[in-house]
């Protein structure tokens, strides 16, 4: 580059020093039913936050509450980094005059990128929407602590994709199951993807498929290739998706049928959901339909013995729990048998696993048996959903600016929502707003409330990121009644097979849990089973197949739950707690102390403890 300015060497290194102590902000946002925004300060996490908690809107698409909360933090942004599974080029619809996309113009509007730059596209903003399943995999691999790893994303219809097919027509896929090589500053590197299709009949490995789509070259300029499974049969997750629809729930609710599953069993009248002509995870095409990019269905015409007559309640009848019991067991074996090659593929024993099935507790711990025998390392990330490429889009774009290789430790804080504080003052005004009244309280007097039958929601600190309360936003309860599950279901108006998690003290965990190596359990990411002995203790968290979704707690990690729990082993002799989001049905979890009281005055939960303040709000509904 010509030194236009006339500058000396030493003057040119100051100034790069100088820009170098710069602060620079970068802020990730991902568009979708996981609508979300990250801001980095310097490669650390100021917050992220799904829209939806903001909002107050389930499934909210636009982070546009979350792009304004920036501003909390900072009137200027070095980067906005979009996330999706399309460009924004191919967004319909421009804003006026600009010819911007409308989250490019909403952080011009907002002051938080150049308002006078030229017009679109802005040099402010890096779109990488077309690399969804990269972003799934360099969230992982950033939080995991690994120095490098094979990243194993699962997921439903990432990045669309033109595939050339031999009779030079094109068709658009979708990627599903992606296996990437990791390494530091920003290096991912695709191995094998699967691409689905709604195209005429596919079915073809490709072992040179053209990775210079996802901005994938070598050092000379060459494109990369890696392996494709171009298919029109359905992925590990559209199956999941399909069995969640027949079931009688939104698509997008996969969690619910992995708590159904354990009420089904073996059903001979149900085909095998995979096939076994493929060394890849291949779907049995004609019992799962797919409908990309959204959805797959079940082919009950065919298989009319899946047919029942109409139920009030579909979840009841024993064909679908029978089929979520299948849908649990094949897709779980399909996904270990994914990680398992992945590691031979690249010979690499550290995995990092993301996208949508990530979160599948059941899964994850069937994983941890077999990958301890083969000394494979797993991280599971715990943000894997669509919120998570949000992060992995904003850390990948800093580390590849300031070649960054710094190995981060691994990463199991989730109280990332933003900071919210509060006066005395403050909360006896939210509080008269409701009709509320405020007390002081101790640890001991929440538990006399939980020991008594109560509810008591737990109100402190930043939000948990991700699809799960860690005793920030949680609603606590005595896991010793035997009919506490029902009971806190009805009370949050939720499904009766939904099972609840338990919070413990990390030193007691091995001794109630059987962890299958691992050293603690504090992201809440495996469902486990019980030592022997366990289950009659604690009968409210313990789900129908013997295991529950534990949260090990130590005091470093989150004191005031930690003090908590430990008054509870005091009074009770139990070092477990009942925890549960908190939220009612269908509803986002909350983020406000407005929001906290609001939720009370529409349930029959009576209790907030502000563990902060020493503070108990009451309600009588």
């Amino acid at each position: 580059m010509k030194n236009h300015l006339n500058l000396s060497s030493s003057q040119l290194i100051k100034i790069f020093e100088e820009f170098m102590k710069k602060d620079i902000w970068i802020a990730g946002i991902a568009r979708g039913h996981n609508a979300s925004v990250c801001l980095l300060k310097n490669g650390e996490i100021v917050f992220s936050i799904e829209e939806e908690r903001l909002s107050r809107r389930k499934w909210d698409g636009g982070p546009f509450a979350g792009m304004v909360k920036i501003l909390d933090y900072t009137k200027k942004i070095d980067y906005l980094v979009v996330a999706h599974t399309h460009s924004l080029e191919h967004m319909d619809g421009k804003v006026d005059f600009t010819g911007d996309d409308v989250y490019t113009g909403m952080a011009r509007k907002l002051g938080l990128i150049d308002q006078k730059a030229d017009l679109w596209p802005h040099p402010q903003v890096i779109d990488v929407s077309y690399a969804h399943h990269k972003l799934h995999t360099a969230c992982a691999f950033y939080r995991s602590g690994f120095e490098n790893a094979t990243g194993v994303v699962v997921d439903g219809a990432g990045t669309n994709i033109d595939v050339q097919l031999d009779d030079q027509e094109t068709v658009i896929g979708w990627e599903t199951e992606t296996i990437f090589t990791c390494n530091y500053p920003a290096e991912f590197n695709t191995v094998y993807k699967h691409i689905g299709s709604c195209g005429p009949s596919l079915d073809r490995v490709v072992d040179n498929f053209p990775s210079n789509f996802y901005g994938e070259h070598n050092d000379d300029g060459t494109n990369k290739t890696h392996t494709a499974l171009i298919t029109e049969k359905a992925g590990i997750v559209k199956c999941y998706e399909a069995v969640t629809d027949y079931c009688g729930f939104s698509s997008i609710e996969a969690g619910k049928t992995m708590g159904l599953s354990p009420y089904g069993k073996s059903n001979d009248n149900i085909p095998k959901l995979f096939t076994t002509d493929s060394k890849f995870p291949t779907s049995n095409r004609n019992l799962i339909i797919p409908t990309y990019p959204n959805g797959a269905k079940v082919n009950n015409f065919v298989y009319t013995e899946l047919n029942s007559k109409d139920s009030d309640d579909l979840t009841k009848l024993q064909n679908r729990r029978d089929l979520a019991y299948a849908v649990q067991k094949e897709t779980q074996e399909q996904v270990l048998n994914l990680i398992i090659k992945a590691s031979e593929i690249t010979g690499n024993k550290n995995i990092v696993l993301s996208g949508g099935y990530g979160l599948n507790c059941v899964a994850n711990y069937f994983y941890l048996t077999k990958l301890n025998e083969l000394g494979i390392n797993l991280y599971v990330e715990p943000i894997s959903n669509d919120a998570g490429t949000a992060i992995g889009a904003a850390l990948m774009i800093y580390k590849d600016i300031v070649k960054d290789n710094t190995v981060s430790n691994i990463d199991h804080n989730l109280y990332l929502g933003p900071i919210h504080s509060y006066t005395n003052k403050d909360i006896d005004d939210i509080a008269g707003k409701y009709n509320a009244t405020v007390s002081d309280a101790t640890h001991s007097d929440v538990i006399k409330l939980m020991t008594s039958k109560n509810i008591v929601a737990n109100f402190q600190g930043r939000s948990e990121n991700g699809p799960r309360a860690l005793g920030n936003r949680s609603l606590m309860f005595d896991p010793t009644f035997k009919d506490g599950k029902d009971f806190v279901n009805m009370i949050k108006r939720r499904e009766y097979f939904r099972p609840f998690a338990g919070s413990i003290l990390e030193e007691d965990a091995h001794e109630w849990f059987d962890l299958r190596g691992m050293e603690s359990s504090p992201t809440m990411m495996y469902a486990v089973n019980c030592q022997p002995g366990i289950e009659e203790k604690i009968p409210a968290i313990i789900h129908v197949d013997g295991t529950c979704r534990i949260q090990t707690v130590n005091r470093e990690q989150n004191p005031h739950y930690y003090d908590i729990i430990k008054a509870f082993k005091e009074e009770t002799g139990c070092p477990i707690i009942f925890n549960t989001s908190f939220n009612l049905g269908g509803e986002p979890l909350v983020e406000t102390l407005d929001d906290a009281i609001w939720t009370l005055q529409q349930s029959d939960i009576e209790y907030l403890y502000l563990p902060e303040y020493n503070k108990l709000l009451t309600i009588r509904n």
